[in-house]
């Protein structure tokens, strides 16, 4: 990635401005959903998993649960798809799930746009292109959301992940924001209800081709 002044400042100054900024204007939004999401999900009313970030550097990615604690007889935990509520399904449809990530980018371990971070144990599983991804900030939105959510195939979504960083720009970031609103609320079926049905069998995916090719290289 070449840095450039928008790259290396402006972006993040950005960032800090605009998440302070919604913070303190939509902070009664963010009340009413942690009671909604209390009421109607249980406690806690946050989800909080740890992701890799800008140089692997791992941080704690936070968003508002959606879905219950149920469990079967034997207290097992019941599949994701019967403990997503219909309120989880819109919490996460809308994005609403989404709005704690906020204090992440505040923070400064996310941007507004980048690529998604994925879970810890993804990262020995990656390519050497694909691990471009970890050279900027991982954002709330990113162009392989914006091209489809999580219902991209993993390929494509990783180069779409090393397309966005080797063309990070401000028109690139606002092309996503663009592409994003049109996805979300114009294209919500986009959107699959169980995020293990494609975040769950990567590290099964990678593994099965390092078996039958001993290379990660596609």
């Amino acid at each position: 990635m070449k840095k450039t002044i928008y790259s290396v400042f402006i972006k993040r100054l950005l960032d800090i401005l605009i998440s302070a900024i919604i913070l303190v204007l939509f902070s009664w939004l963010y009340i009413i959903l942690a009671i909604l999401v209390r009421v109607k999900l249980g406690s806690p009313v946050l989800f909080k998993q740890p992701r890799p970030g800008k140089d692997e550097k791992i941080f704690n990615m936070y968003k508002f649960r959606t879905m219950t604690d149920a469990r079967d007889e034997n207290g097992k935990l019941l599949p994701d798809k019967d403990r997503l509520t219909k309120f989880g399904k819109l919490l996460r449809k809308t994005s609403l799930d989404e709005l704690p990530e906020l204090f992440c980018i505040l923070k400064g371990d996310m941007s507004f746009i980048g690529p998604r971070p994925l879970l810890v144990e993804y990262l020995p599983y990656y390519t050497e292109r694909e691990k471009l991804r970890h050279t900027v900030r991982p954002g709330l939105t990113g162009l392989a959301q914006a091209s489809g959510r999580n219902t991209v195939d993993w390929d494509t979504r990783f180069e779409l992940d090393a397309t966005y960083v080797e063309n990070l720009s401000f028109l690139m970031d606002l092309k996503v924001i663009a592409m994003t609103f049109k996805t979300v609320f114009g294209h919500s079926e986009q959107v699959a209800e169980d995020t293990n049905a494609t975040e769950g069998n990567f590290a099964q995916i990678r593994k099965e081709r390092l078996e039958k090719t001993g290379k990660l290289e596609k």
